[in-house]
């Protein structure tokens, strides 16, 4: 079977990085996790940290089974599938996998491609440059948009019309390049529409991974 076949089936994916900590951003802040980082994105936002992993054609494909047997050594048995876009992918054996090792399976998708895998938690940042499907927004538990500049703001409010509220957490997260300037917009926003938390890249300001 060639490699694009095993992609195709799931069996295998182009991971960039594996590793440890806590969730920084979000509803999950805090948690103790196992990070997947999967390669490939056809996203492409300006203000990603993570360009090296938007070519998947740079990585070698990991077998999935390796990838849930190394995240199943850590205490947190939680796993936080990130990239690139993972679901530019096949997920659907990789969630099975997790599930049978009783691993929580927790999603952070832009919703642009089809969805695939059983998660116990969505978390939907959609983007201006490839917005999510809209059969994908009914599957988010958490909307979390990312702030650069004042028309953000209008932009993360047609989202918010769309997910399933009140089953959805709302959050504003400031792109990191520009946190000084917006962090007290977003504030000033949010005590006027107060649906909204906000979300920071907690992680970056403990420097961790």
């Amino acid at each position: 079977m060639t490699q694009e076949e095993l992609i195709e089936r799931g069996e295998v994916l182009p991971i960039m990085e594996e590793f440890y900590s806590l969730q920084g951003e979000g509803f999950n802040t805090g948690k103790a996790a196992y990070f997947v980082r999967v390669g490939g994105c056809d996203v492409g936002c300006h203000f990603c940290d993570v360009k090296e992993a938007w070519d998947a054609a740079l990585l070698d494909p990991t077998r999935v089974e390796d990838v849930v047997e190394r995240a199943s050594q850590y205490p947190a048995k939680s796993v936080i599938v990130t990239g690139g876009e993972p679901l530019l992918y096949n997920l659907d054996l990789f969630c099975e996998k997790l599930h049978d090792n009783n691993i929580e399976t927790i999603l952070e998708t832009s919703g642009s491609s089809k969805m695939s895998g059983k998660w116990d938690w969505i978390c939907l940042s959609a983007k201006r440059n490839l917005p999510p499907l809209e059969e994908n927004i009914k599957y988010a538990q958490e909307l979390k948009m990312i702030i650069c500049d004042e028309d953000d703001f209008a932009f993360a409010e047609t989202y918010a019309e769309k997910v399933n509220l009140p089953n959805c957490f709302l959050y504003l997260q400031p792109e990191w390049s520009v946190r000084e300037k917006m962090m007290p917009k977003i504030v000033e926003y949010i005590k006027s529409n107060p649906k909204w938390r906000i979300s920071l890249q907690s992680h970056k300001y403990m420097q961790i991974p």
